[in-house]
């Protein structure tokens, strides 16, 4: 049994305009698909984790033709939990369709990245994982990242950080921050990502829960 971690390059015109907003606007990194329900066909559910603020997010949501209702949960770390039902146009339906085909199984989350790039991981045969990827609709560009036997106790934990998360986190092992006893600050590390150590401070911060997460949800078994 394989896997097969993609990011997917989809062009502007095909992006969910929810998923353009995060590419658009500061201050936003991640929108996270945790779960969906398809029985409701004309209006399926999800349940989306989005990395950050939630006023901003609201009105462009709220605008969104497709969308018929939404419910936020605000979490205290300038995240939220996003409930919201859709109609989804074809030009989805054919690419949710070529990575959910008979034969494979979809591993959540699936990631809207402020990079443009849509990622997630896809488990089954390793014929059927070649195929996804060939039948990738118009203006999506499938870059595997990663493929191999399947163990999830040894899928990277890192896997859900951002681009400039994961610099932070190679900057600080490089300065010794994690090091017993401690050999670098977080003034070590905003200078190597030439950023204020506050704004070093959140991305470790942000990625050691990512980290967390992923090793808390995948268990010791």
């Amino acid at each position: 049994m394989r896997y097969l971690r993609v990011a997917v390059h989809q062009e502007p015109a095909v992006r969910h305009p929810m998923h353009q907003f995060v590419v658009e606007r500061e201050g936003y990194s991640v929108s996270r698909l945790l779960q969906y329900n398809t029985a409701l066909d004309e209006d399926p559910a999800f349940l989306f984790h989005v990395d950050g603020d939630p006023d901003p997010y609201e009105p462009a949501l709220r605008a969104t033709e497709s969308v018929s209702t939404y419910e936020i949960s605000r979490c205290p770390d300038d995240t939220f939990y996003l409930y919201v039902r859709e109609s989804i146009p074809e030009h989805s339906r054919d690419f949710v369709g070529a990575l959910t085909q008979p034969g494979l199984v979809g591993v959540m989350p699936i990631e809207y990245r402020a990079d443009g790039t849509v990622r997630l991981t896809a488990v089954g045969p390793a014929e059927k994982l070649q195929t996804a990827v060939e039948e990738m609709p118009g203006g999506m560009d499938a870059e595997v990242l990663e493929v191999g036997e399947y163990d999830a106790r040894r899928l990277d934990a890192g896997g859900d950080l951002t681009d400039r998360q994961f610099e932070a986190v190679v900057a600080a092992v490089d300065c010794g921050y994690y090091e017993t006893p401690r050999e670098g600050s977080v003034e070590d590390v905003g200078d190597r990502l030439d950023c204020a150590p506050g704004t070093a401070a959140e991305l470790l911060r942000r990625a050691e829960r990512s980290v967390m997460r992923n090793v808390v949800s995948t268990g010791p078994f």
